[in-house]
C-alpha cells in the first residue's frame, strides 16, 4: 500500500545530466561510470564539509544506485534521514537500495512504513513493481507498473523495467513496444539498448543482436550486464576469444558475478576440460544452483568426471522442474547406468523410448539396460529400432483425462493457461483435435504477442492434420521468436504440407540466425546431401561432429557418403569405421563399411563383413 502524504512540497533528489558528460575541453566524453565515480568523490567532499547536508546525501544515494552499490545507497539514505531528510520522499529511495541488495521484503516494508510524498509516488510504485516481478507475483507487478507509468510516463529507465516485466510474462510484442519507447525517450540509455539486444537475439538471431549490444556498450562501456550477455552471444557464435575479452572486462566491474564463472565453465566444457569447468561452477557459491541451464551443465560435468551419483541427483532435480527435458532424462539414465542402477536407468529411459521419435542413443542404452535386466526380447526390439536409423513423428506429451476433469477446468477458465493447456494436450492425445484447436485458438486470440500461444495452436492444428493453420501459426510464432522451437516446427509443417523448398529455406534461415544450433546444422546437412552439395553437407555435419563428438551414427554415415562422393576414400572409410564401432550389428552400416573396405582393396574384410550382415539379417 503506497500512501500519499498530504500537503507535502514535491521534492526529490535526482542525478544532474552534467555529471554524465565530460568537461568542455576534453577530446572524448567521460564514460558514465567514470562520471559517476567522479561525482561520488565530489559529493563525499561536500558532505565532509557539511555533515548535515541532506541534498548531497540523497544525490550520493542515487549515484551509488547508478553504480550498482545498494549497500552504499542504503547508508547514504539513512544518513540523509538522520540529517533531517523528509522520510516521505526518501522511503522509495531506501526501498530501491534494499531491492538492489536482493532484499525485496525489506524494500516493501520500507514502502509501507509511512506515507509517500506525491512527488515520490511514481518511484515507489516502480520499486514495488520490480520487487513483485522478482518474487514472481505478476499480478501485483502489473498493478504497480501501471501506477508507475501514470506518474512517470517519460522515464526511459522505467520503461526498460516494464519491458522486462512484459518479457517475463511472455508478452514479446509488449516488451518490444516498451523497450522501443524507452529508446525513443533516451537514445543513449545503455540498459534499454542492451535489453533490445536480448529481444533481438530471440526474435532475429545471434548475429543481429550484436549490433545492439555494441550500441549499448558505446553508450556505456562499463555496462556489465551487456558485456556478459554479449559474451554469451559471442560464445554461441563460436567467437571464443571475443567472448573472453567481454568476460574479462565484466570481471573488473562485477568480480563476484556468478554468470562470469558459468559462461567460462561452458567454454571449458566445450573444450573438454571438465575439471576446469567443475572448478568454475563451484566458484558460483550456490548462487545459480536453481537455474536450469546451470543444473544441466553441472550434471554433464559430473558425469564426465565420474561423479555419477551427483550427476543423477542434479538431473533428477532438473526433471522435477522440467519433466519434459529430454536431455536431462538422458543424463539421468546414463548416470544411473554408469552407477550400476539398471532399474533406475530403465525408469529414466521409459518416457524416451516409448516415443516414436526416440533417438538411437537412447534406444541403444535401453537395449543394454534390458539385456542387463534379463529381457532379451525387449533388448532386441530396441536394437532393431536403433538400427533403422530413422525416427518417427514426434507426438505431444500425453495427459490422461478419463473423467474429463481437465476439460471441465478449461471450460470454466478458458483463458487461464494453467487450465487450458493441459486440457488441450489431453484432447490432442485423445484424438479430439477439433476441440483442442478451438481452445488453442481462443487462447491465441487473447495472447497474440505471446509466441507460446501461437505454437500451441500450431501443435493442435498439426495433430488434426490442418497444415495450413499450423503453418500460419508457426510463422506468427517465428515472428516473435526465431529460435529452434518455432522454426523447426514451421519447417516440419511446410514439409508435411508438400512444400519441401519452403521447409529447406526455414532450416537454412535458422542456421544463419542461430549458428550454434546443432539441429539446424544437422537438417541443413541432410538438405545438402539430397542436393548432392557434398562440400556444404560435410561442413554442416562436421560442425555437428565437433559439438557432440563421434556419437551419432547417422552423422558419421552421411559424412562417409559425402567423402566417398568426393572421391576421398580414406576419409569415407574412417567415418564409417567410427559408425561401425557405435553400432557393430547395424546391417546398413556393415554394408556401407564393406563397400568402403572393398574400394580400398581389402576384399577379404569386406566379404567377412557382408557375411556377418547376412547372418544378422537372418
Amino acid at each position: 500500500m503506497i500512501r500519499r502524504a498530504p500537503g507535502r512540497r514535491a521534492w526529490a533528489g535526482a542525478l544532474i545530466a552534467a555529471t554524465l558528460l565530460a568537461g568542455c575541453g576534453e577530446a572524448r566524453p567521460m564514460a558514465p561510470r567514470q562520471a559517476l565515480e567522479q561525482r561520488r568523490a565530489e559529493l563525499q567532499e561536500a558532505i565532509d564539509a557539511d555533515p548535515q547536508a541532506v541534498a548531497e546525501r540523497v544525490e550520493l544515494a542515487r549515484v551509488a544506485i547508478g553504480l550498482g552499490d545498494g549497500v552504499a545507497a542504503e547508508a547514504a539514505v539513512k544518513a540523509a534521514l538522520a540529517a533531517g531528510g523528509d522520510a516521505s520522499l526518501l522511503r522509495p529511495l531506501l526501498a530501491r537500495a534494499f531491492a538492489m541488495q536482493g532484499d525485496g521484503t525489506r524494500a516493501l516494508e520500507a514502502l509501507d512504513a509511512g506515507p509517500i510524498a506525491p512527488a515520490a509516488i511514481g518511484e515507489a510504485a516502480w520499486v514495488a513493481g520490480n520487487v513483485h516481478l522478482d518474487n514472481g507475483d505478476f499480478g501485483a507487478a502489473r498493478d504497480a507498473f501501471d501506477r508507475a507509468v501514470r506518474e512517470l510516463p517519460r522515464e526511459a529507465a522505467l520503461w526498460v523495467d516494464v519491458a522486462r516485466f512484459r518479457d517475463a510474462n511472455a508478452d514479446t510484442l509488449g516488451a518490444r513496444d516498451a523497450v522501443d519507447y524507452a529508446i525513443e525517450l533516451d537514445k543513449t540509455n545503455s540498459a534499454a539498448l542492451a535489453f533490445k539486444a536480448n529481444l533481438v537475439r530471440t526474435a532475429e538471431g545471434l548475429s543481429a543482436a550484436l549490433d545492439w549490444y555494441d550500441a549499448a556498450l558505446a553508450a556505456d562501456p562499463d555496462n556489465a550486464g551487456a558485456l556478459i550477455d554479449r559474451a554469451a552471444t559471442l560464445g554461441d557464435l563460436g567467437r571464443y576469444r571475443a567472448m573472453l575479452e567481454s568476460l574479462r572486462h565484466a570481471a573488473t566491474l562485477v568480480p563476484g558475478e556468478p554468470r562470469l564463472y558459468y559462461l567460462q565453465a561452458v567454454l571449458a566444457a566445450r573444450a573438454g576440460n571438465f575439471q576446469l569447468a567443475r572448478s568454475l561452477l563451484q566458484r558460483t557459491r550456490g548462487r545459480m544452483d536453481e537455474v536450469p541451464a546451470f543444473m544441466l551443465l553441472s550434471a554433464i560435468v559430473e558425469l564426465e568426471l565420474g561423479g555419477e551419483a551427483v550427476a543423477a541427483t542434479l538431473a533428477d532435480r532438473l526433471l522435477a522442474e522440467q519433466p519434459h527435458n529430454l536431455t536431462a532424462r538422458r543424463i539421468l539414465a546414463a548416470a544411473n547406468w554408469a552407477d550400476g542402477d539398471a532399474d533406475g536407468a530403465a525408469e529414466a529411459l521409459a518416457p524416451l523410448v516409448s516415443r516414436a521419435d526416440a533417438d538411437s542413443w537412447s534406444l541403444l542404452l535401453a537395449a543394454r539396460v534390458a539385456a542387463e535386466q534379463g529381457k532379451p526380447e525387449a533388448s532386441a526390439t530396441y536394437q532393431a529400432r536403433a538400427a533403422s536409423l530413422t525416427r518417427g513423428e514426434a507426438a505431444p506429451f500425453a495427459m490422461d483425462d478419463p473423467l474429463g476433469m481437465l476439460a471441465m477446468g478449461a471450460d470454466a477458465e478458458p483463458l487461464n493457461p494453467a487450465k487450458a493447456i493441459p486440457a488441450i494436450a489431453a484432447e490432442m492425445a485423445g484424438g479430439d483435435s477439433a476441440r483442442a484447436i478451438e481452445r488453442a485458438m481462443r487462447l491465441r486470440d487473447a495472447n497474440r504477442g505471446v509466441a507460446d500461444a501461437h505454437i500451441l495452436l500450431g501443435d493442435a492444428a498439426m495433430a488434426g492434420g490442418r497444415f495450413d493453420l499450423a503453418i500460419q501459426s508457426y510463422r506468427a510464432a517465428r515472428d516473435l521468436d526465431a529460435g529452434e522451437r518455432t522454426t523447426l516446427r514451421l519447417a516440419n509443417a511446410l514439409f508435411r504440407a508438400g512444400d519441401a523448398a519452403g521447409s529447406g529455406a526455414a532450416i537454412l534461415a535458422l542456421r544463419d540466425s542461430q549458428p550454434s544450433s546443432i539441429a539446424a546444422d544437422r537438417l541443413a546437412g541432410h538438405l545438402a546431401m539430397d542436393l548432392e552439395h557434398w562440400d556444404k553437407a560435410i561442413a554442416h555435419f562436421e560442425r555437428v561432429r565437433r559439438r557432440i563428438g563421434n556419437r551419432d551414427v547417422v552423422v558419421l554415415r552421411e559424412l562417409s557418403r559425402a567423402w566417398a562422393a568426393k572421391g576421398d576414400a580414406a576419409r569415407a572409410t574412417a567415418m564409417i569405421a567410427l559408425a561401425y564401432r557405435l553400432q557393430p550389428l547395424n546391417g546398413e552400416i556393415m554394408r556401407i563399411y564393406a563397400d568402403r573396405l572393398a574400394d580400398g582393396g581389402d576384399a577379404q574384410a569386406a566379404t567377412d563383413l557382408r557375411d556377418k550382415a547376412r547372418q544378422i539379417g537372418r
